[in-house]
């Protein structure tokens, strides 16, 4: 896949971006000064996972397992593309 994100890219939160489950929304978040973005049930699923250990594909296969029979590969780097491009997540590995 081309984009921000290899297979064997590491995504980790990025040092200004804190990301939680927040109980009064009842979803995940990714906090930062200015702000609080609500995330997707899916996305965050994804977000959860960039945790600096595991790589793009172990994400994938991770998922996979959790809701089998889904292929989740595309909506994976979409979604990591878009948090990427937001500068929620970067590559640990520079990959």
């Amino acid at each position: 896949m081309s984009g921000a994100f290899a297979a064997s890219s590491i995504p980790t939160l990025a040092p200004t971006y804190r990301f939680q489950w927040e109980e009064a929304q009842q979803c995940y978040v990714v906090l930062y000064p200015e702000g609080m973005v609500k995330l997707s049930p899916s996305a965050g699923e994804i977000m959860k996972r960039c945790d600096g250990v595991m790589s793009v594909q172990g994400i994938v296969d991770d998922l996979k397992r959790q809701f089998p029979g889904i292929d989740l590969d595309a909506d994976v780097y979409k979604f990591l593309e878009v948090a990427h491009d937001n500068g929620w997540i970067r590559s640990a590995n520079g990959l």
